[in-house]
């Protein structure tokens, strides 16, 4: 299955993709921005596990069998560019800006602005096709959360 959905997210076109992959290929990328500073954070698991529940109407069992399954797409996955690309090239733009907002979720859940994952933070939403100052103003909106 996952191997599956990797070739056709590298494919040379690759198409829309149906929601349960949409969903595992964007929880995939919460997946890589918490591992990104080498500190798979409990809070981090915890957020991407709300956040799936929230945007997918999951249980935490549906959520956080979800995001076992992202972790080991995630692991497989190509560079962050390849599949980054990918995703924007599948995912419709509402999406992918409302994915932007996650990931940020996902990054300060632990309390800590990281420069690794502000660094990454800024090429996955530009690859995505989300604006610097879309991504300024989600990451904001998300701070005020947490302040």
């Amino acid at each position: 299955m996952l191997s599956d959905l990797l070739s056709r997210l590298t494919a040379d076109r690759p198409q829309t993709l149906p929601d349960p992959d949409a969903r595992l290929a964007l929880t995939a990328l919460l997946v890589r921005v918490a591992r990104t500073d080498g500190d798979y954070a409990a809070e981090e698991v915890r957020r991407i596990d709300r956040i799936c529940e929230t945007r997918y109407g999951l249980d935490h069992a549906g959520a956080r069998a979800l995001r076992e399954q992202a972790e080991a797409l995630e692991a497989e996955a190509p560079d962050t560019v390849r599949f980054t690309r990918a995703i924007k090239d599948a995912v419709a733009y509402d999406d992918r800006s409302a994915v932007v907002e996650a990931l940020w979720d996902v990054a300060l859940a632990d309390g800590m602005r990281d420069e690794e994952e502000d660094a990454l933070l800024r090429l996955v939403a530009n690859l995505l096709g989300v604006g610097d100052a879309d991504s300024h103003r989600l990451r904001l909106k998300v701070q005020a959360k947490y302040d």
